[in-house]
């Protein structure tokens, strides 16, 4: 007597021919690539199966052969990710080349006012020199105040329209690898070319160019770093390049301090590292097998899975094949939809608007919170360096709460959270330096920075998920535009700020809160695969909206079917 049978999953599209367990022909090695049985491991935990499917997508020769975690994917991460630490560098470095230094009355023996600008020129002095900073260079003061917040916004302007170029670029022609290269090359030109500027207006179009050339930077470090990981990872892969975002922001005022009587040097300290990074660490680092596969270069992308394997101590089955993620009837040829557009479905409009829309807020608000600190009533190398430090337990948090929250509950918490510290900053505007509630607002400001962080993070690795392989990189590079022109707005409300430092902290908490609703209308991705199409993520998004979650692919066999000795 036979033990009871569980019942089995035909992996082909249509059932196979009834089957008598009489027929000779039958053997338990057809058997066994037809069916999987119910109840087994996990994918991330099974076996190589050596009579199985002998072609597979990257996703599940990733999950099932290579490791969806191991050290091949913790060395590259962690290679790709260092240069997050330019990224932050080249944003952050405004706080103090643009800012306003300290500055003393010239042989008064009364008390000094609060403002030059009602001073005679020769009556007031920088406390550190005129090169301290451009707006003491240049008398970016008083009358010409406003004229100081231009280079940080045009910076974030020209990586607006970087952005959507290096996306593309990224998607279509270079490559994620080739075009981080290409960006940290640039980057390391116009920082040094900066350093030279004769006066405001070529500084601003330098900074307009550096913010140009950084901005492939982040968007293809995340995307080259999570593209490598099982589904379980992401979040927290994600997460993990904001770390070295955190190491970045936190070195801005080891360089600083030393360089503080002349802002040239500090851009020329900085101008070194992402041109040491691209010949001495990139070479090191391996494409995109998803991006490789999308091109039709298949047999690179075995090459890199093959590599990534062997680090992890695993080896591939010798005739596992790499599946064409695209139907060669919808391509004509076979060839893929390599170039197709993000446009072209609704679905995809409606995400990408959404997503936009909730990225220039939140960009406005990372970004501007970052540079208010200016506005602070405290001292500023110790504001930067506490808003820095936050970046940590943000970082850590996120990465934490991926593993189990929605990525959706966790970006419109976090943001929640950021606006209302915001707020909470008002009452203690306009104190004294030094006062008792100065630090109060220095805890809420840093409460809400981290929160802010935390948003900015978790709407990176949402967005990744939200999009296919083919346009991945694209609709990164959109968000990156709507971050940047939330971020280009920022300096002006900052230099308003100055006047009136309520204002800029209300402003700031309002679009916080916001950015946080919009993200109802978005679907959830924790859990879900990573699409190579649109043509792919669509069909298979309808069908588990239609209440089949296996996709209509697996078709139950009765029990009777099975030859007696089937266990």
């Amino acid at each position: 007597m036979h033990p009871p049978q569980r019942p089995i999953r035909c992996l082909t599209k249509e059932p196979p021919p009834f089957h008598n367990p009489a027929t000779p022909t039958t053997t338990m090695a057809e058997l066994d690539e037809l069916v999987v049985v119910d109840g087994g491991a996990p994918p991330e935990a099974r076996p190589a199966r050596a009579a199985g499917r002998a072609e597979l997508s990257v996703e599940e020769i990733i999950e099932e052969h290579v490791g969806a975690l191991g050290w091949a994917q913790l060395i590259h991460v962690f290679l790709v990710s260092i240069a997050w630490v330019f990224d932050a560098q080249s944003t952050l470095v405004t706080i103090f080349a643009d800012g306003q230094p300290p500055w003393m009355c010239k042989g008064r023996g009364g008390a000094c006012p609060s403002s030059m600008c009602g001073l005679d020129p020769g009556a007031w002095e920088w406390v550190r020199g005129r090169k301290s900073s451009t707006v003491a260079e240049w008398g970016l003061v008083c009358d010409r105040k406003f004229w100081a917040g231009v280079p940080a916004s045009v910076f974030f302007l020209g990586s607006l329209l970087g952005s959507a170029f290096h996306g593309r670029l990224a998607d279509n022609q270079l490559g994620r690898k080739k075009t981080i290269l290409l960006s940290c090359i640039l980057s390391s030109l116009t920082c040094f070319l900066t350093s030279l500027s004769p006066n405001i207006w070529v500084y601003a179009l330098l900074r307009f160019s550096n913010g140009f050339a950084r901005s492939g930077i982040g968007i293809c470090c995340l995307v080259l770093s999570t593209e490598v990981v099982g589904r379980k990872w992401r979040g927290q892969v994600g997460q993990y390049g904001f770390f070295f975002f955190t190491v970045g922001f936190l070195s801005i005022p080891l360089v600083a301090y030393p360089t503080r009587t002349s802002w040239r040097n500090m851009y020329r300290v900085l101008s070194i590292l992402p041109l040491a990074y691209s010949f001495l660490v990139l070479p090191f680092i391996s494409e995109s097998p998803r991006w490789l596969v999308i091109r039709g270069r298949t047999k690179e992308a075995m090459d890199i899975l093959n590599k990534l394997a062997r680090i992890n101590g695993r080896i591939l089955p010798a005739d596992l094949t790499i599946s064409n993620p695209v139907s060669p009837a919808s391509t004509g040829g076979g060839r893929g939809r390599k170039n197709e557009s993000l446009w072209s479905a609704r679905w995809a409009v409606k995400r990408m608007v959404l997503t936009m829309a909730t990225g220039f807020g939140v960009g406005f608000v990372y970004y501007g919170v970052q540079l208010n600190v200016e506005n602070l009533n405290f001292n500023l190398y110790l504001s930067v360096a506490v808003n820095g430090l936050m970046e940590i337990p943000a970082v850590i948090l996120g990465s934490v709460l991926l593993s189990f929250m929605g990525r959706r509950t966790l970006f419109s918490s976090s943001a929640a959270l950021a606006g209302a510290a915001c707020l909470l900053c008002i009452p203690f505007a306009g104190r004294k330096k030094g006062s008792k509630g100065s630090w109060a607002q220095l805890a809420a400001e840093a409460m809400g920075f981290m929160a802010a962080s935390t948003a900015f993070d978790v709407l990176y690795v949402y967005c990744v998920e939200l999009f296919p392989t083919n346009v991945r990189n694209f609709a990164v590079s959109m968000l990156r535009q709507a971050l940047m022109l939330g971020a280009a707005v920022a300096p002006q409300l900052v230099v308003l700020g100055r006047v009136s430092p309520k204002l800029s902290f209300v402003v700031f908490g309002c679009f916080s809160l916001f950015s946080g609703a919009l993200t109802v209308w978005l679907p959830e991705t924790r859990d879900a695969p990573l699409y190579e199409t649109m043509e792919q993520q669509e069909s298979e998004e309808k069908r588990k909206l239609q209440g089949s979650p296996d996709g209509g692919s697996e078709v139950e066999l009765p029990v009777q079917d099975l030859p007696a000795s089937a266990p």
